[in-house]
């Protein structure tokens, strides 16, 4: 008798509004459209100034050490930015939410191509960072809640563009940008898709009250530890591998702040009627389950976005530009199989699709995991389509199995949980694959260096070969000896990072795996009854 009435209270309130403003209306498409769009934009500017560092820190006057922290910078304001958009969103309207930090956003972005000093650009990189970080996870909560259910896993394919794409294609985009004009010119596109947002969503969102009870009382002790905690753990996995981790007193006191804090706020939110976050939906099996899976698909988008750049530019001295190349190929190969995900679901069970997706990008790593010192750019092509043609079949049926026994009121923890787990996994991954590469590699080259006696003699005849090819082409007897040294310690160099980053892929490969059993762990999706079902913002 309770289920009818709540049945008859749900649809009575969905006649009440405008239909214009209906679940799957055409306002709400624009609406949804206009979110994925500033999610692209948020997520683009992570990766878009990665290819561009050096000119950046040349005409700033920063070292390369100092000019990390402008990616940094970005990542901690993001960080902190996502747990807060559930309160701000509900207390100031979506609508007003999301317009408000879509300028912002666009005002930081300008602001960045001003910067006069490193100092000023990690500034405004932070506060775009975190005006940026409120496009994501909203982007997310309005697929939930603005697309009926056989609209739903479409919503989620375009949200994999964002997710996916925008990461693969922004050293690409950046570095052709930097080339072409400048590196001013990687703030300034944000521009005109940044108004286009705001048109999109002020037209498909619906005008709201501001609730200020819901602001006034809000979770400050949550707040605080969040953003400390949150703040803090970003910067030591960030620059934790460039610092000698525990051997920094910075690291340590920022990884003693972030574990305490991050503790606190797990108490705090747990004994909260109201929390800032309802962490308490990890305690649902499929929600956790889809979580680890968000971790791990940040872990190796990202570890793989960092790792391939850093051996085609070390090994092989690829320009930002045709590193990029190479990288746009994870990229679009998803492009022509997105379309296909939502029809596959009707006929399949998502939690295969999703294994087959993991399988996908373990395989894309272990076939990196064999190269030489011969192995270049269009050796790895191949590898990148298949881990392009997986990532859509990972992050489609992740979202709808995460999402699918949820109440709408859970929406907007559901989209901060999943999207800041899904960050932590790419800040993991870096910190990972970084810090083995250094450790791995100079296990290697101890171990070259031991074995070099046993090989002296052809070590000799490489030296010998070397010093007279040095000379035949102008050398000194005594320079080209000493050129011949330092290329076989170069030689040898490279071919222990070779070693190491092989290794690396072969790791990520088996920690993907986990992923497969998570995903397989997961309950056989049911159909949802139509009082569970959200019909409008709240």
């Amino acid at each position: 008798m309770g289920q009818s009435v709540a049945v008859v209270d749900v649809n009575q309130v969905a006649n009440d509004k405008p239909t214009g403003y209906q679940r799957g209306s055409y306002r709400s498409w624009i609406a949804v459209a206009g979110g994925l769009i500033g999610a692209f934009m948020a997520i683009l500017d992570i990766q878009i100034t990665n290819a561009s560092m050096k000119e950046i820190q040349g005409s700033l006057g920063a070292t390369l050490e100092e000019g990390s922290w402008i990616a940094t910078a970005y990542l901690v304001a993001e960080m902190i930015a996502i747990p807060l958009s559930g309160w701000l969103s509900t207390g100031l309207s979506t609508r007003r939410y999301l317009l408000w930090t879509t300028a912002a956003f666009i005002v930081a972005s300008i602001l960045c191509s001003m910067s006069w000093n490193l100092e000023s650009m990690i500034a405004f990189r932070a506060l775009q960072g975190f005006f940026g970080g409120a496009l994501i996870p909203l982007a997310f909560r309005l697929i939930l809640e603005f697309l009926p259910d056989n609209k739903r896993a479409m919503g989620m394919a375009l949200f994999g563009v964002t997710a996916t794409f925008a990461p693969s294609i922004g050293p690409t985009l950046g570095g052709w940008l930097t080339e072409q004009f400048s590196w001013h010119y990687l703030f300034y596109i944000n521009v005109p898709p940044g108004i286009l947002v705001m048109v999109m969503l002020a037209y498909g969102l619906e005008r709201k009250p501001i609730i200020w009870d819901k602001l006034k009382n809000a979770d400050y002790s949550g707040i605080i530890t969040m953003a400390l905690g949150m703040g803090c753990l970003e910067v030591v996995l960030e620059e934790g591998n460039r610092k000698d981790w525990f051997g920094s007193e910075l690291i340590r006191n920022l990884a003693i702040i972030a574990v305490i804090n991050i503790g606190l706020f797990i108490w705090i939110q747990l004994r909260k009627s109201q929390p800032l976050v309802n962490i308490r939906l990890l305690g649902q099996r499929d929600f956790a389950l889809s979580t680890v899976a968000y971790f791990l698909l940040g872990m190796a988008l990202f570890g793989a976005i960092y790792l391939i750049p850093l051996y085609l530019s070390q090994i092989h001295d690829y320009t930002p530009l045709e590193i990029g190349e190479v990288i746009m190929w994870m990229g679009f190969p998803q492009l022509l199989v997105l379309p296909l995900v939502p029809k596959l679901m009707q006929r399949f069970d998502p939690r295969y699709l999703a294994a087959i997706g993991f399988a996908l990008f373990s395989i894309s790593y272990y076939m990196n995991s064999h190269m030489t010192i011969d192995y270049a750019g269009d050796q790895m092509i191949t590898a990148q389509i298949v881990r392009a043609l997986g990532q859509p079949f990972i992050l489609v049926p992740i979202g709808i199995l995460a999402t699918m026994h949820l109440h709408a009121h859970e929406n907007a923890s559901a989209s901060t949980v999943l999207n800041v787990m899904r960050n932590l996994g790419g800040a993991f991954g870096i910190a990972l694959v970084a810090t083995l590469s250094d450790n791995l590699s100079r296990m290697h080259l101890a171990h070259i260096k031991e074995t070099l006696p046993a090989v002296s003699a052809q070590a000799y005849q490489y030296i010998n070969d070397t010093s007279l090819l040095l000379q035949s082409a102008g050398s000194d007897s005594v320079s080209a000896g000493n050129q011949a040294y330092a290329l076989l310690a170069k030689s040898m160099t490279q071919q222990a990072y070779v070693q190491a980053y092989n290794d690396v892929f072969f790791i990520m490969s088996c920690l993907l795996f986990i992923a497969v059993i998570a995903v397989l762990l997961i309950r056989k999706p049911a159909a949802k009854s139509g009082s569970e079902q959200p019909n409008e913002m709240h």
